[in-house]
């Protein structure tokens, strides 16, 4: 089942009964379309300045392009067991709605070491943000999405102290449906990234 028929069947249970449920989708969507707006000008900067390396070094001198597709794979597997937390909340779960995000951060955590050790190498190689324009953008744009990865790894944690305190309540069902699209969103953003910034860079 996808994430927006979960979405869907959800609010379809509990809008009528929680009402404050349709206006915090509502306000979660605002959030989400402001953070579109804020990739959508990233991407754009890279594009940009991507291709002046101010006679520095280029993506094909600097990506490891398997490092890069594991990394990938480590975000791509926790939107899959994100997923699988939400079934088990559909079904009333406990237990399987407690566990499976705390994979979901375990991949999340691997994303966020591979990426840290990425920026470690390369500024030790003197290709720090500073060394070009290209490298400002992609360290922006790739820096950005790796505090919205540390952000949700946050909020995912604080929402597994919530489910231990209180359960499948309500407001705690909406909390994680919530950062359900916004981990799936951050998905998307690297695929975009992983597409646009690295394959692209070495294949030119």
């Amino acid at each position: 089942m996808s994430t927006a028929e979960l979405t869907g069947r959800y609010y379809d249970l509990h809008e009528h009964d929680h009402p404050e449920g349709a206006s915090t989708a509502l306000g979660f969507w605002l959030y989400l379309m402001s953070d579109c707006l804020i990739f959508a000008m990233l991407f754009a900067t890279f594009a940009v300045l991507g291709g002046n390396y101010a006679a520095g070094p280029g993506p094909k001198d600097l990506f490891d392009l398997p490092l890069v597709a594991v990394n990938t794979s480590m975000l791509l597997f926790s939107s899959i067991t994100y997923g699988f937390a939400m079934i088990a909340m559909q079904n009333g779960k406990l237990r399987q709605t407690q566990a499976w995000p705390i994979v979901t951060g375990l991949f999340g955590l691997a994303f966020l070491g591979i990426e840290l050790t990425e920026f470690r190498h390369l500024i030790e190689e003197g290709a720090g943000p500073q060394r070009s324009a290209f490298l400002s953008a992609f360290f922006t744009l790739v820096g950005t999405h790796g505090c919205h990865v540390t952000f949700g790894i946050i909020w995912l944690t604080t929402l597994l102290v919530q489910l231990g305190k209180h359960g499948l309540t309500a407001a705690n069902q909406r909390r994680l449906m919530c950062l359900s699209l916004f981990w799936h969103f951050l998905d998307v953003v690297w695929i975009g990234v992983f597409t646009f910034v690295y394959l692209m860079g070495v294949l030119r």
